[in-house]
Order: structure tokens, then C-alpha cells, then sequence
């Protein structure tokens, strides 16, 4: 199946986008060669895309150059609203231009080579604001290859062995994730309470509105729990991820909207399983849908093994590739009953989600 890319490497057929990289989704020839001539003359990399594979293609690059085609196309995919996106044309813009553009959410629209200047301007006013943003927070979306296999549990893990983390909850069937990491008397905003305009959300902001324990800011669903809205989630992981902290989505085994969208924007989607056979056919169905939406996934194997099954056979049979094996947990079921998930760093689950943390920190490649 598909491969998380090793460290200094990338894979091979397809050029990276990134967030040092500009977009360009320009369907006509002559106007892409005028928008290759200015990101030249203004030295910045661009890459050529039909349309963005990901949302998190589209968020994470520096900036985005394109026309009434392409921005056609992002409406369709209904890719949440970024900045320093530019519509470009050859003629002056008609109203079906401008009407691009406002569905698209361009906060230029140019007309190409008159206004080279001014495109270039935009690109370099792009580069500065990257460098005062400075490095992005990875983020990892966790997902169950069968029901019950402890997704919720790791990626509370992997929200407690980061620095500083964002644990957000995408299931809402999952009856909130504050229960698992021990947050629920936690005053601040549960889903239900959030309410966004559109735009771009401040971590800080957010931060400060969301429960916190411990260095772990918590964003849960409520109970009873209603279905996650995929914009703001996309609005929530980018804040957090330019906010600078490692930002976990507790994934459901269900394909909603929200779940693609978590799994889309993650630098790195892990599927969670038991080693045993059954556990191991359920998990790879799992593991088929996750892959169509996100090149970089792998598989952490939960023990026991009444089998035998060794964590790189179950791998090989889920088909992704083995990020962590872990023996089971002792005292984990107590341990939550009794005020939320607690865990040393040398325990089977410290331990395994050090090594997926130690991956995911390296910003697995995502390719346009």
C-alpha cells in the first residue's frame, strides 16, 4: 500500500508542496507560463497541480496563484478559506472573474503580464509572513482498525508525550475525549460551544477558550455527541499547527466528512490495532480507505497476540508499515475510571507513542 516517507527522503513521481512551497492551479498554457516567469524573477518555488490533493496541500502552502478554472475546482472540493490566495488572468477581469473569486476567497485578482509587479509583491510579501510564523506543529490523526482497539487511548498518549499538544475530538460517538484524559471538570468550549465565522482562528485565542490538562489543550465533543463540522475542525488543526503545537485527532471508523478532513490534513494518520486475525481483516479495510486519503499512514500493533502474530506480520497483513509495537497496557481500564489516562515514559504505551511522536515530528512528506 502506501509508505511514510523516511527521514531527508521524498517519495518518487511527484513533486512536494509544502508550506515553503507556492501553489499554482493554472489550466491555461500561456498564463502559466507568465506565472512560472514571475515566481522566478521573484525566486520562489512553485508547484504545478491540477487541483490540491489534500486540504492540507492547500493550507500549507506559502501562497496560492490561480485561475477562474482552478478556482472552479477548489470551490467543488469546498477547501476551507485560506490567505494570500490570487486569481490571475490575461484579460481584465469580467464578473464571472470576480464572482471566482469571491467563492474561491482571493483577496487579489490580477491581470497577467500587466500586473507582474504586483504578483510579485504577493509572493514576497508571502515569504516574510512564513518566516515570522516560523516552524508548524505536526499533526497525526489516530483511527481504530476495529472497534474497540484503543484508538481514543493512544491518541490521548501521543497528546501526553508531546511538549505541548492539541488533542481534538473527531467521534462523536466516542462519548468525549476529556473522559479519557481526564478533563471533563474542566471548565471552557467543547465542540457545541464553538462558533466560527469563517477566517482564520488564533491558537492563543483558542488555546486560552479550550480545557487544558497539563500541557495538553483538549477540544471534546459533548454528550450526547453530535457530528463533528468539517470546516471548523479544518479551521482548528491549522490554528493549532501554526500555533506551533502537535495537534492529535481522535479519528472515527466511520467516513464522514469531519473524518476526511482530519485524516486529509494529518502529516501522518495511524491506524491503531489488536494482534490478532480478525482484528488484522478489519484493520486492513481500515487501512484502505485511510490510504486514498492520505499517502502517509502506518500501523501501531496492540498486544496480546493470542496467536502468535508478530507485530511486522500484522503490518504486512494490514499492509502499511509498522510505526510501533506495543505489549498490552497494565491497569490502563482502572487508570481511567479513576480521573484519566496517566502514563510513564517508559511503560508499553509511553514508549510506543514516543516512537510514532519521534516519526511524526519528522513532517512526513505530503505530495500534491
Amino acid at each position: 500500500m502506501s509508505s511514510v516517507a523516511p527521514p531527508h527522503a521524498q517519495p518518487q513521481g511527484k513533486r512536494v508542496a509544502s508550506s515553503s512551497g507556492y501553489l499554482a492551479l493554472i489550466a491555461d498554457p500561456a498564463l502559466r507560463q507568465d506565472v512560472d516567469r514571475v515566481c522566478a524573477a521573484a525566486g520562489v518555488p512553485v508547484v504545478h497541480v491540477s487541483e490540491p490533493s489534500s486540504r492540507k496541500v492547500w493550507t500549507e502552502a506559502a501562497a496560492v496563484v490561480l485561475d477562474i478554472t482552478g478556482a472552479r475546482r477548489c470551490v467543488t472540493r469546498a477547501l476551507p478559506r485560506r490567505p494570500r490566495v490570487v486569481l490571475v488572468g490575461r484579460a481584465e477581469p469580467r464578473e464571472a472573474d470576480w464572482q471566482a473569486a469571491i467563492e474561491v476567497g482571493a483577496q487579489r485578482v490580477l491581470t497577467l503580464p500587466k500586473q507582474d509587479d504586483e504578483l510579485m509583491a504577493e509572493l514576497a510579501e508571502a515569504a516574510e509572513v512564513l518566516q515570522e510564523e516560523g516552524g508548524r506543529g505536526a499533526v497525526a490523526a489516530v483511527i481504530a482498525g476495529r472497534g474497540g482497539a484503543g484508538a481514543s487511548v493512544f491518541a490521548t498518549a501521543l497528546a501526553l508525550t508531546a511538549p505541548e499538544s492539541l488533542l481534538i475530538d473527531v467521534d462523536p460517538w466516542s462519548g468525549g475525549i476529556d473522559l479519557v484524559v481526564g478533563g471533563e471538570a474542566e471548565s471552557g468550549l467543547r465542540w457545541p460551544d464553538l462558533r466560527l465565522q469563517g477566517g482564520r482562528l488564533s491558537y492563543p485565542a483558542l488555546r486560552d477558550a479550550l480545557p487544558r490538562v497539563g500541557d495538553v489543550s483538549v477540544l471534546s465533543g459533548s454528550r450526547p455527541g453530535s457530528d463533528v463540522d468539517p470546516v471548523p475542525l479544518g479551521a482548528v488543526i491549522d490554528a493549532g499547527s501554526r500555533g506551533g503545537v502537535t495537534v492529535v485527532c481522535d479519528v472515527p471508523r466511520r467516513s464522514t466528512p469531519a473524518a476526511e478532513t482530519a485524516l486529509a490534513s494529518a502529516d501522518l494518520a495511524v491506524v491503531l490495532t489488536p494482534a490478532d486475525v480478525r482484528s488484522c481483516a478489519a484493520a486492513d479495510t481500515v487501512a484502505r480507505w485511510v490510504s486514498t486519503l492520505n499517502p502517509n499512514s502506518g500501523v501501531v500493533v496492540r498486544g496480546p497476540a493470542p496467536g502468535g502474530l508478530r507485530s511486522a506480520e500484522v503490518a504486512e497483513i494490514v499492509g502499511l508499515p509498522l510505526l510501533a509495537g506495543m505489549r498490552p497496557q497494565p491497569g490502563v481500564a482502572v487508570t481511567l475510571e479513576r480521573g484519566g489516562l496517566r502514563i510513564g515514559r517508559r511503560s508499553p504505551l509511553g514508549r510506543a507513542a514516543g516512537k510514532v511522536l519521534a516519526i511524526l515530528q519528522q513532517h512526513p512528506a505530503v505530495t500534491a
